[in-house]
């Protein structure tokens, strides 16, 4: 096999692998201390912050009938990752998306099944997924989390992830993504071995994008329908209206879904209430769909909210969306990343990244630094807002 003029090497191939390996490991270990550095020193926390744990990875399900509709298959299935600090002796494998001999994305390092910290109860950060995204792909922002004291329970989102194919309900029924958090707290809670360790008097919840308005929706945000409809009909190439690279789906399948009688109940549900009650906390990530939001419940909301985005997002134009939600909400902290587009908090691409999905993966400023700067405000206002996690 040949690229381009040079010979294709089987043996370099691999060796440049490892090496990319060794490199993404160095920088996960720089990215849970350094940022835990940064914070303990420059913000004087809580004293035990510099140090970072293993992280554990536990795999899940819950059932929900409202998944039906969403998922391809008319599974009622939704598929949980937790996080959360892990003994000593748990021993950590890499964690990528893609072919295991050719990764597009390194994501960390986590121990399957990897035995507790210890029985101490612990903080909960619930996690949601961009549109078309995984719980994996922003395991860039749940195992540091998890490596600095959280239990982070994450999910995957029916008929809007990427492991799966996704579908028009699943990208219409936006709403419906709360409920998922709350399905995946709710069997978490319930498991034996973990339902002890969480601390629900101190429950956050973060995401991005789609996870950003989900994110919202759970501290008390509510959806008004009509006002994206009409945001959409008078700004149809806007980066939120318009068709998505991940999966396009037209006005008119949209609004087909909505019409149809089997989307009665779940478009019912988008006019009441999504909040999730245990949520004391919210870290939102270049937040996208805010139009969709009521003005007037953004300007109520009372639950602690603080949102990172990229002044370069083309895809969630931050004066639509997350400065949008910012002048609304009450005391909401608001960190604008200059040259930082969209997908830059997704994780970080390998070289094969690069060469095959470069609209996700070329940026202008280091990803790392944009990972940094996002882990950094997470765990200081989850600090401040919940207590943070144990020493």
């Amino acid at each position: 096999m040949v690229v381009g003029r040079v010979p294709y090497d089987e043996r370099l191939a691999h060796d440049a692998l490892r090496l990319d390996r060794e490199l993404s490991r160095g920088y996960t270990q720089a990215m849970r201390i350094g940022v835990a550095a940064i914070l303990t020193f420059g913000m004087c926390l809580w004293a035990g912050l510099a140090q970072a744990y293993p992280v554990g990875e536990r795999h899940m399900q819950a059932h929900d009938p409202r998944a039906v509709l969403r998922d391809s298959e008319r599974r009622d299935v939704i598929r949980i990752t937790v996080w959360h600090p892990a003994s000593d002796m748990a021993q950590e494998q890499d964690l990528t998306i893609g072919p295991p001999d050719r990764p597009l994305f390194y994501v960390g390092e986590s121990a399957p099944d990897g035995a507790f910290a210890d029985d101490r109860r612990r903080p909960v950060i619930l996690l949601s997924h961009g549109f078309g995204g995984t719980a994996r792909m922003m395991g860039w922002f749940g195992t540091v989390l998890a490596a600095q004291g959280y239990i982070v329970i994450a999910v995957d989102h029916p008929g809007n992830n990427g492991a799966d194919p996704m579908t028009v309900a699943g990208a219409t029924l936006f709403w419906e993504r709360p409920a998922d958090l709350a399905v995946a707290l709710a069997k978490v809670r319930a498991d034996p071995e973990l339902g002890r360790r969480l601390d629900m008097l101190r429950v956050g919840v973060a995401g991005f994008s789609a996870g950003g308005f989900t994110s919202l929706a759970a501290a008390g945000a509510r959806v008004d329908l009509d006002r994206l409809q009409q945001f959409c009909a008078d700004r149809p190439q806007d980066g939120v209206c318009a068709p998505q690279r991940e999966f396009a789906v037209s006005r008119e399948a949209e609004q087909a879904v909505l019409a149809s009688p089997e989307a009665a109940a779940a478009v019912a549900r988008s006019r009441g209430d999504l909040s999730l009650p245990e949520v004391r906390a919210a870290f939102v990530m270049a937040p996208a769909i805010v139009q969709a939001l009521d003005p007037a419940s953004l300007r109520a909301l009372r639950t602690p909210v603080s949102i990172i985005l990229g002044v370069a997002d083309d895809v969630a134009p931050p004066n639509t969306n997350g400065s949008a939600a910012a002048r609304a909400i009450p005391g909401a902290r608001l960190k604008a990343l200059p040259g930082v587009g969209h997908y830059d908090f997704l994780s970080r691409c390998t070289p094969a990244g690069e060469a095959i999905a470069p609209d996700l993966c070329t940026v202008t400023v280091p990803r790392g630094e944009t990972h940094r700067s996002a882990l950094e405000a997470a765990l200081r206002f989850f600090a401040q807002t919940l207590g943070g996690p144990p020493p």
